[in-house]
């Protein structure tokens, strides 16, 4: 039987959606978009990509140009609709649904997941559905590929729950710890010439070995671990990771 999970209301919406590539213009640039898709393309293999949570299009496009057939899973319709609205993104196939339960018709040699983009499922049974889901749709030996932050549980003096991650003239970000449930919330101010626009996103942070044990569950190895698109060494002062599982023989078959 098919779990229903309450994956959380969508915010990428309306405005947050129409202004998405502007807010996060630093990982559109040409040097991030092009080592992202460098490694992804080579753990395709030539094959078909599956990218959860495709937003609006900043990697799932310029794979495709690279000669790989990119398929998409998005929940935001409004984040579709900018996708489309670029070059060559209703060439790209999306399924509109949630990433945790939502399947796509055969098989893939990738699946990948970028940007932090699992922490907006706010559960660890969601997670783990998302790995599972991930299973289902790769071939035998295909990848599944996530980026992540790591908990920045150190940066957060004892007795304190918020840390500022981004102080700027244009933008101000920090976050709020739920330490008992692994939540975060990020909170977004940027001035404008109409006020003070704000935004909220809400997450579950995970620290890579709880991943790991995720990828076992769902049928999966561990593979290798980068602190970025670079292949720069992972150590314990990395502020984020990239993280490939393979699917092994026998592994998950269907989500359910």
């Amino acid at each position: 039987m098919r779990e229903h999970f309450a994956v959380p209301q969508n915010v990428f919406v309306g405005p947050i959606a129409r202004l998405y590539d502007a807010s996060s213009s630093a990982m559109s640039e040409t040097s991030v978009v092009a080592s992202t898709v460098e490694l992804l393309a080579g753990l395709a293999c030539g094959g078909r990509a599956l990218e959860f949570a495709i937003g609006t299009g900043r990697i799932g496009l310029p794979l495709q140009q690279r000669g790989i057939e990119v398929h998409g899973i998005e929940i935001s319709e409004d984040m579709v609709a900018e996708l489309c609205n670029k070059t060559g993104g209703e060439s790209v196939p999306v399924t509109i649904g949630d990433m945790a339960t939502t399947r796509v018709d055969g098989d893939f040699q990738l699946v990948y997941l970028v940007y932090n983009t699992i922490s907006n499922l706010l559960t660890q049974s969601e997670q783990v559905a998302c790995f599972r889901n991930a299973a289902a749709h790769l071939v035998t030996g295909g990848s599944f590929v996530i980026e992540l932050e790591v908990p920045q549980l150190r940066r957060i003096p004892p007795g304190e729950f918020a840390y500022a991650f981004d102080v700027s003239d244009e933008h101000l970000g920090f976050g709020t710890y739920d330490f008992v449930n692994q939540r975060e919330v990020s909170h977004h101010y940027w001035p404008t010439s109409n006020g003070l626009q704000t935004f909220q996103s809400h997450h579950r942070y995970a620290w890579p070995s709880e991943l790991d044990l995720m990828a076992a569950m769902a049928g999966m190895r561990f593979r290798e671990r980068w602190a970025d698109w670079n292949r720069t060494p992972f150590t314990n002062d990395s502020r984020a990771h990239v993280s490939v599982w393979d699917k092994e023989a026998g592994g998950a078959a269907s989500a359910s």
